[in-house]
């Protein structure tokens, strides 16, 4: 058979192509998991109608305002028993009576409470620490009651500052994230009265609570009310961190695929270069230094908004003395002087609602008017008058009481420092959390 003929009549083989060989290299690619579109119901900001709707927004809001107002509530509901303390435990240092009530918020600046908090709330979610936290503070407060000396009611106040110090650590970005720029200005309006109005409650409370019963139960009686609210949190308050959702997303896709047995694949979020703990915690502490450093604006507010609350502070811890000593009110009826600051607050709540409502449309107006671009500006115009009623009720408070005048003097100008502290402390904070500093959590 010649060679032509051999080779037509030879088997011929078919080598198969390699289709799969693409299909196996993107099977192994990285899977970047986001939400699904801008309704996706994980996502807080843009939900569709049975998931994160408006209802369950103001609902959040609501309960993460309890919790910073129960705190600044417990912080100075103490003050006007304080004398009952010292008489119970022998102490006649005047900075020992004043530290009773103000080492609750020694706790929020000086130690781990608002500087780390913040940050791990990115890494455990905002929900966890909250409500982890506020059970914290709950226990330590319980404690509080049941001190025997002055060492261990310090020790105890200044535990449950620990806690209570989360909701002014991480209340804020919570808003930032279940609400835009847009809507944001009534939420933000409700959430920043209640570190002004827990301390105007707390003493209003505590005077009548120590002079009918006994000074335990002004610490027994805020964890009776805590635990409401702890159970409403469980309730209605859901996470609202958007990596921390999309990482328990990307979870739940790597638990699918090993269950599929099928290419090993990365999985990650658009967040994850970010998200590892060392460099969360690294940006967090240092954060804060680099915007004061960058920002000269927040310098300014940052020393204005400390000599403001320490003011406010003073006065309530000064206000016992003023009234129980220049005038000899009983405990009782100095703690009405409260309701001095408590009108203040109660007008102004609902005037900043009106004022929220306007600065949320001018705010859109003047954004859409300058190319769309949203300044933080927009939204302080209550700062001018906050900042003149403050001086006015200074003078006028100091003035009365050293000239032992009507009572009723000193009471207005508790009111004009009151209504001062709360515009200023109102737009100082909204324009913080505004987009001149970007994901910094108060």
């Amino acid at each position: 058979m010649s060679e032509p003929e051999r080779a037509s009549t030879s088997p011929t083989v078919e080598i198969p192509e390699p289709r799969n060989e693409k299909k196996e290299i993107q099977d192994t690619s990285d899977i970047v998991v986001d939400f699904d579109g801008p309704n996706d119901p994980l996502n807080p900001k843009k939900p569709v109608c049975c998931s994160w709707s408006r209802k369950k927004k103001w609902a959040a809001t609501l309960v993460v305002s309890a919790f910073t107002l129960i705190s600044p509530v417990s912080s100075s509901m103490i003050a006007p028993a304080s004398t009952q303390v010292a008489m119970r435990f022998g102490v006649d240092n005047d900075v020992i009576v004043g530290l009773i009530t103000s080492i609750f918020i020694l706790a929020y600046g000086l130690t781990f409470g608002v500087q780390f908090l913040g940050p791990l709330s990115e890494i455990f979610g905002r929900n966890r620490i909250i409500q982890g936290a506020n059970l914290w503070y709950l226990v330590w407060n319980l404690a509080c009651g049941f001190a025997q000396n002055t060492g261990e009611l310090l020790a105890f106040r200044f535990l449950a500052g620990l806690g209570g110090s989360a909701p002014l650590a991480a209340g804020g970005a919570v808003l930032g994230d279940i609400w835009d720029a847009e809507e944001r200005g009534q939420a933000l309006a409700i959430y920043s009265l209640a570190p002004l109005l827990g301390p105007v409650v707390g003493p209003l409370c505590g005077a009548f609570i120590a002079e009918k019963s006994t000074w335990r139960w002004v610490f027994w009686s805020t964890s009776i009310v805590d635990t409401g609210i702890q159970i409403l949190g469980i309730l209605f308050l859901r996470e609202s961190y958007a990596p921390f959702l999309l990482e328990e997303k990307a979870k739940r896709i790597r638990k699918s695929l090993d269950a599929e047995k099928g290419p090993v694949r990365n999985v990650r979020t658009k967040f994850s270069e970010d998200r590892t703990w060392t460099k969360i915690m690294k940006i967090a502490l240092t954060r804060p230094f680099i915007v004061l450093y960058n920002e000269p604006i927040i310098q300014v507010l940052g020393l204005y908004m400390a000599f403001i609350y320490g003011l406010f502070y003073l006065f309530l811890t000064s206000m016992p003395l003023m009234f129980q000593g220049a005038y000899h009110q009983s405990v009782g009826i100095s703690g009405l002087n409260y309701l001095a600051l408590g009108v203040v607050v109660v007008g102004v709540s609902g005037a900043s609602q009106i004022n929220a409502r306007l600065m949320d449309r001018i705010y859109s107006r003047l954004r859409t008017k300058y190319g769309g671009e949203g300044k933080p500006e927009y939204r302080v115009p209550s700062m001018f008058p906050g900042t003149i009623a403050l001086p006015i009720g200074l003078f006028l408070t100091g003035w009365s009481v050293q000239a032992r005048v009507h009572w009723i003097v000193p009471d207005i100008g508790i009111a004009f420092i009151g209504a001062g502290i709360i515009l200023n402390f109102q737009s100082i904070q909204i324009y913080i959390i505004a987009p001149v500093v970007p994901n910094i959590i108060l």
